[in-house]
């Protein structure tokens, strides 16, 4: 694998653990097990059985705490700083199998992409969902809950399948997950200015 289609691979991971932080390093993991990627020799612990079960348990106890009104608020709080440590390690472990790359770059170029991308669409998920927090009292969480499990399995598969494709999805999602964030602030900024004209 080329280390352009290998950072594609990464970035699209990334992306789905914006979503859910275990279910794409599970989706690795299957995929190692079963042959479909080649991990390097320093990676090769992630297509391992015991690996494959921690995370099968990581993931399905994650998806079922997000179902849990409020606990999702909560989860959403840890998992911005997860998400991107989840994103800089997919993307250092997928760049690894394009060839045997400077540490340093293999990092710096793994937080920049696959940290960042994480971020954007976690921050951008829990905006969503404090949003209809607030909206519904919680009461339609469990939909935006469903529609994130989702995204993140078919965001994994398709970055593990096809790459290509996934970055074009990765662009837009990114695209929109950055108007919620600049829009929320900007709502942020207003609302400040109003209390402030009160006082």
């Amino acid at each position: 694998m080329n280390i352009v289609m290998a950072l594609f691979l990464g970035i699209g991971l990334s992306a789905a653990s914006g979503f859910r932080v275990f279910l794409p390093p599970l989706a690795l993991s299957i995929a190692a097990l079963n042959g479909v990627v080649q991990l390097s020799s320093d990676w090769e612990w992630v297509g391992t059985y015991p690996t494959a079960i921690v995370l099968g348990i990581a993931a399905i106890v994650e998806v079922l705490a997000y179902f849990i009104p409020f606990v999702n608020n909560m989860l959403d709080s840890a998992e911005i700083f997860l998400a991107p440590i989840a994103g800089m390690f997919l993307t250092a472990s997928t760049l690894s199998m394009a060839g045997d790359f400077d540490p340093a770059f293999v990092w710096t170029l793994s937080i920049i992409t696959g940290g960042a991308t994480a971020e954007v669409v976690e921050v951008g998920t829990s905006i969503t969902r404090l949003a209809t927090t607030t909206a519904t009292a919680g009461v339609a969480n469990p939909i935006v809950s469903v529609v994130e499990v989702i995204s993140s399995i078919v965001l994994s598969i398709l970055a593990i399948t096809l790459p290509l494709l996934t970055i074009l999805l990765v662009t837009i999602i990114l695209i929109d997950g950055s108007r919620r964030i600049l829009r929320f602030i900007s709502r942020r900024k207003q609302r400040r200015k109003m209390k402030k004209n009160d006082n």
